[in-house]
């Protein structure tokens, strides 16, 4: 009772349709997956720069730590 049947979201899709047309919708659908698609993207090259920036970092805490070691012994 309470929730959406399948008729009334039929007739809802059928409205945006008239209203908006379908190559609008087209063009709305085709601009929101590029731009999820950029999304994802952007969040991988994130995670891979993260990922070679820890790499980098633990590479030189560790040559860092060389260095004072051996000017200690000096």
């Amino acid at each position: 009772m309470g929730g959406i049947s399948i008729w009334q979201l039929l007739i809802i899709v059928a409205i945006i349709v008239l209203l908006f047309g379908t190559k609008k919708l087209r063009t709305l659908g085709t601009d929101l997956g590029e731009s999820v698609k950029g999304f994802k993207k952007a969040m991988a090259e994130d995670k891979s720069q993260d990922a070679n920036f820890d790499k980098v970092e633990a590479k030189e805490s560790t040559s860092t730590t060389e260095k004072t070691k051996e000017k200690e012994q000096a």
